[in-house]
């Protein structure tokens, strides 16, 4: 599985960016699609992931103001970011999972600039 991460870039607080990752190769098994973060210094840390099923979960500090979805026709799942701060400025990195492999894209710089 090959993924393709895509949309990131420079804005300024309060403005909007929306990435996108595309999956290619076999991706049958996949169950779980979702965002990780890594600012500078700091830990990876998830952002959100979304389920088969539809179903969401969000790290609090981007809860209200990020949103995650995927077309399991496209094999893409999205992450809108809306009222962007300048505390989510990181290489954002999408992840897909299924039982007993995880498959991460080559990151996409975000920052916002105060």
């Amino acid at each position: 599985v090959q993924l393709q991460a895509s949309g990131g870039g420079l804005v300024q607080a309060g403005g909007s960016l929306r990435l996108s990752c595309a999956a290619s190769g076999s991706i049958f098994g996949i169950n779980v699609m979702g965002w990780y973060r890594q600012a500078p210094g700091k830990e990876r840390e998830l952002v959100a992931r979304i389920t088969s099923g539809g179903s969401t979960k969000y790290a609090d500090s981007v809860k209200g103001r990020f949103t995650i979805s995927r077309d399991n026709a496209k094999n893409t799942v999205y992450l809108q970011m809306n009222s962007l701060k300048p505390e989510d400025t990181a290489v954002y990195y999408c992840n897909m999972h299924r039982i007993g492999w995880d498959y991460w894209g080559q990151g996409t710089l975000v920052t916002v600039s105060s």
